[in-house]
Order: C-alpha cells, then structure tokens, then sequence
C-alpha cells in the first residue's frame, strides 16, 4: 500500500469516527437533561454528583452509576459526548450518574487510597466505599423521579475497585454490577506493586499527578499539572535517579503521601492487607460480570482475583468471568481486532459490547432480552477463538510441567544430569530493560510484545522447546518454580512465557510497522518476584549466599494456543526496568538504598535431577 493510499484512508477511518462523535454527543444533548446534585452521606459529607436524565419521561429507567476518582467532568453546563461502559448504551435509556468519590475533585470529605472496607460498622462515622454507594443510591431512588427502582454498577481500573467494593452489603436495589479490571491487591499483583516488587514507572507517573494533595473542592482546571520530565528517556531517566530514595527526595519531599506509605510500609503489613477488598466479597446479591483483559498492564492479577474471591466465598453467586486479548480498558478503548503486532482476526471488543455487556445490563434492570451466559467466556489467542467454560480455570485442563534443561532446552521431562546450572552476572547498573528501543513512558504493548532483543542479552537465560507436533492450549495459572543460588542476598526474578513463530511466519498485509513474523517471540505471560519475599510477604529473607534456594511463585492466568510449528519458550532474567525498581541485590529495605549499594551478582538457574527449576502449565485437554 503506498503512502498516500495510506494516508487517505487514515483520514477516512477518523472522519467516520468523528461522525460517531458527533452524532453520539448530539444524540445525546437532545434526548437528555443533566442535573447536578450534592448528595449527603451518613456522617453529613456530600459527593458531587452529575446525574443524566432522558427527556422522555413516557417510560420509568434503571440507574446505572459509576462512581471515579477521575472526575465527572465536564462540570456545569457542557455534556458528557458518550455515556454507560459503551458507545451502545445512550440509546437503549438509562439514568446515567457519575460521581466523583469523597475527597476528589468536587466532592467533600478527605480522600483515602483503596479505603479499606470496615466489616462492623457501628455508627455514622463508619463509613467505606460500601456506605458510600449504599447512600447514594438510596438518595438516587427518592430523589431522581423516572426510575424504574433498580441499579447497576461498573467501572475501569479504580472506578473498577468502587464497583467491587458496592457487593458487600449491597442496596437491595442494586442489581447488576461489572466491575472491569478492578484494582484488588496493591502489594502482590496490581498496578504498583507485583510480587512485593514496586512497579517504578506507574507508581511515579501516576502519582506524580494524581497524589497530589486537595485542600478543597477543585475542578480539573485548576488542579495537579502532568509531571514535566527533564529526561524523555524513560531508562535514563528512572537510572540516573539513581535510587527510589532518590526520586522521592528530588521530586515530591513529602507532599505525595501514597511515596510516603511506601517508605513507611515496605512490607505486606496491616496497611495493605486493610487495602484488599476480597475477603470482604461474602453474601453478594447482585449479579456480577467481572471482566478484563490477558494483556492488561495495570490490573491483569484483580480480575482473576475478585471473579475467584466471589465464587470461593459465594456459593451458588450469580457471578460470571469475562476475558479477552485487551490491553487496559481495551474492551471499550479499541474495536480489539489487534494489540501490538498480534492480529486477533475480529473485533474482539465490539462483538463483548453487543453480546455480554449491553444484555447484562438490559436483563437484569429492565428484564429485557434473555441472558444466558456461559461462566467463564475467554478469548484464547493463537488459535483466536472465544470458547465458553463451565468454570474457571476450566474444569477440563490438566497440570503438565515444562523443565528447563541443559544447552537451553525446555521440555516436559525432567532433567536427568548432576551439577547441571546456567551462570551469568546480572548488573543492577545496567538492568534489562522490559521493552526494546527508547520509550517516553511506560507502553501498554509490551505486555504482547515481541522478545527477541531480550534474548540478545547475556544476563537474560533462555530456554526453548522444540518445533511443537500438536497445538497446546494453556487455559488457567501459571507457577514458576525456580531453583537458583545468587552471591548476593538478594535478588529479583523475571520469568516470561513467549509463543515463538515459526520462520516461515508471513509478515501482516499491510505492514506499516515493517514487522518481522519470522521468528517472532511474543510475550504471552511476565511477572516478577521479589526474592526475599518468596517465603512471605510479611516477614522477608535474606538468601545464603551460593546456596540452592527455591523460589515459587504464581503467575496471572493465561488462555493461549501454541500453535503446531511453533516453540514455547521461557526466559529469566534479575531486572524488568524500568517498569520495576531495582533490586541492589543485597538484602536490605529497598526504600533506603542508595546509589552505592547496588551491586552485581552472580546468579544459577539449576536444571539437573535434584534441583529441575520448571514452569507449571494449566493445560486444555
């Protein structure tokens, strides 16, 4: 295709959805009335609260809310151009409310990270996330007239977590709630921290901002500005800081709390544990959908989570499990027919918008339409195709073990040899970066993203299966099981699971990119450990030097075919940077390192018959 066939028709894709635009936002001026409101709470704080009402009053609607610490912005007088979780929603007739949640933007009160949820609440103080949405849509059904007596509930990422947080003691009225991508556990698995791990770059570009004390009430005009980098080069940038103590120090003092938390709680202790709302997910009414996507940069680890924290302690739950080959949000963010440079063959995104989420919705407030959704609907990627589970992980899958052997091997029997080890010197000063070429921030895309460039590296082992026989699906967990020795007492450990293409793999028509196919190594899982906390989170361990010494850890779970002709293969590596911190690969609290103490190491990955470090697989049958 040539360049200017290419640029017309870029230019007629974004004239369509301009149109779309348009008409969405025009829809939606005529055919609705926004109002807003100060709703009170128990002990006396209001929230602001936009409130979105159809003209036509000739029929009663369901409320579908959605609660953020985003802002409901626009403010005043100015529409919203879209309303609901999808471009399908304004026309099917709900009342939209968008609240900005106590302590953001216009609402009162004093905002709390993740406020933990209080169990026992034994008067109007008390109050959580849960009082919260209890109150505001008990003050929605007698104030807002033209309601049908039921709501529903969805959100993304943090809004995701205000979502999951309505189920305990939920209003009876509250019916239908999606919690997408929700924000679960911020020590093991999402967004900030993975495996005890501080993921460096969204912890600081997102907190840079939206950490940023509020006195008082404020709209987005007058609030917190992005942070301006002095250096473009996200690796230089966070490596010439040279330490998080650094960082903390040089840009944000101590007028970031959530950077202070972090220094005074290195550790799984009672601050985060308050902040993991799953063991307050028991006697759950609604109906739940919780949904999400494989590829997802942010909070991959609080789907799986909260969809198992429901079933496990709700039986008989009407809680169902949506998965797909998407980035953050991408299930309403793109038409999801690729990511990266994987090619998924349909519009992964517009088919969930048309057939999961408007029926969700439409059954259980209006009780139009039947739904009957499977448990668990995924979208395995490599053969590219929606299958539909009774449970998930699938009932139907089996344990296999992958183990590393020697000369790089990777295979499903177990290493026979004595003595058998992979040696190299992982350097803390010239960590391995998580992505290749020069980012400005961190990408989405390297979740999916091809690794070759990794594999270059003499401080990156790589193991790799033969030319598979047959398609191997992988449906569920995934667990590392490492044994290694480091000369240090502490160390990171980075293991990734890649779907490497056959050489004759066509590149994609058109390639504007100019991708190479041949060979590819797409990254189908990553996830990091913390060595120190590989027997506990709480009470961490410094490693003997030299000494054999496990290290387990489990994984986000995956749905992916190996296809027949392909190679699975797996990689180690000691740094992910930036978008983890460096480990100085000396036991110590990480937060008061300084540039000095960051040292190399000599770290073994063992594969021989007493010491077989492998992967477990979650296997289709």
């Amino acid at each position: 295709m040539n360049t200017r066939f290419s640029f017309l028709v870029i230019l007629f894709f974004l004239s369509l959805t301009a149109d779309a635009q348009e008409t969405d936002s025009a829809y939606i001026a005529q055919h609705y009335t926004k109002v807003e409101r100060r709703i009170p709470m128990r002990d006396g704080i209001k929230l602001f609260t936009s409130i979105y009402l159809p003209k036509d009053q000739s029929r009663k609607y369901p409320i579908l809310l959605n609660r953020t610490p985003y802002t409901v912005a626009p403010y005043g007088e100015a529409m919203k151009t879209s309303l609901g979780p999808d471009p399908l929603f304004a026309r099917e007739g709900f009342i939209f409310v968008y609240q900005d949640v106590r302590g953001r933007w216009m609402s009162e009160g004093t905002f709390d990270d993740i406020r933990p949820h209080q169990a026992k609440k034994n008067s109007k103080k008390d109050i959580d996330e849960s009082t919260d949405t209890y109150d505001t849509i008990d003050w929605l059904l007698k104030n807002v007239k033209g309601n049908n007596g039921k709501a529903g509930m969805y959100g993304i990422s943090y809004p995701g977590f205000y979502s999951t947080a309505a189920l305990p003691g939920a209003h009876p009225a509250l019916r239908a709630v999606s919690p997408q991508a929700p924000v679960t556990d911020w020590f093991v698995g999402d967004d900030f921290h993975h495996n005890g791990a501080l993921f460096l770059m969204d912890a600081f570009s997102f907190m840079s901002s939206f950490g940023v004390p509020r006195p008082a009430p404020i709209t987005p005009d007058r609030g917190p500005k992005p942070f301006a980098y002095p250096v473009q080069d996200n690796y230089r940038f966070y490596l010439e800081a040279g330490s998080i103590k650094n960082l903390k120090e040089k840009y944000f003092a101590d007028s970031i709390r959530f950077w202070n938390n972090l220094f005074k709680h290195p550790n799984l202790d009672t601050f985060w544990k308050a902040r993991v709302i799953t063991p307050h997910l028991t006697g759950v009414k609604p109906a739940v959908m919780v949904v999400g996507g494989f590829f997802d940069a942010e909070d991959a680890y609080g789907t799986f989570a909260t969809y198992k924290a429901i079933e496990k302690q709700n039986p008989g739950a009407n809680n169902i499990l949506v998965a797909g080959p998407w980035f953050h949000g991408g299930w309403v963010r793109s038409a999801g027919d690729f990511f990266g440079d994987i090619r998924f063959g349909q519009a992964t995104s517009t088919w969930y918008q048309r057939e999961l989420e408007l029926p969700f919705f439409k059954h259980h407030l209006k009780g139009e339409g039947s739904f009957n959704p499977a448990e668990a609907t995924i979208f395995v990627t490599g053969s590219n195709t929606w299958k539909k589970f009774t449970a998930w992980p699938p009932k139907e899958t089996e344990q296999k073990t992958l183990f590393f052997q020697p000369g790089g091997k990777l295979g499903f029997d177990k290493p026979q040899r004595t003595d058998s080890w992979d040696e190299y010197v992982s350097d803390p000063n010239k960590p391995v970066p998580y992505q290749d070429g020069v980012q400005h921030r961190r990408s989405r895309e390297y979740m999916i993203d091809d690794q070759r460039f990794a594999a270059r590296r003499p401080d990156v082992v790589v193991y790799q299966s033969d030319v598979l026989s047959e398609d191997i699906t992988l449906a569920g967990p995934l667990t590392a099981d490492l044994l290694v020795s480091t000369s240090g007492t502490d160390a990171d450990y980075v293991v990734k699971l890649i779907d490497v293409y056959p050489e004759n793999e066509p590149d994609p028509q058109p390639n504007p990119q100019n991708v190479l196919m041949a060979g590819y190594q797409m990254l189908v899982r990553g996830e990091i450990m913390r060595g120190k906390y590989r027997n506990s989170f709480e009470k961490p361990e410094p490693f003997s030097p030299g000494v054999v010494t496990r290290v387990n850890y489990s994984l986000p779970d995956v749905a992916h075919t190996f296809k027949k002709g392909h190679r699975i293969m797996v990689q180690v590596q000691n740094s992910w940077f930036p978008l983890a911190d460096r480990n100085p690969q000396k036991f110590m609290n990480i937060y008061d390192a300084e540039p000095a103490d960051f040292q190399k190491a000599t770290q073994r990955i063992y594969h021989d018959v007493k010491n077989a470090s492998s992967i477990k697989l979650t296997v289709l049958k």
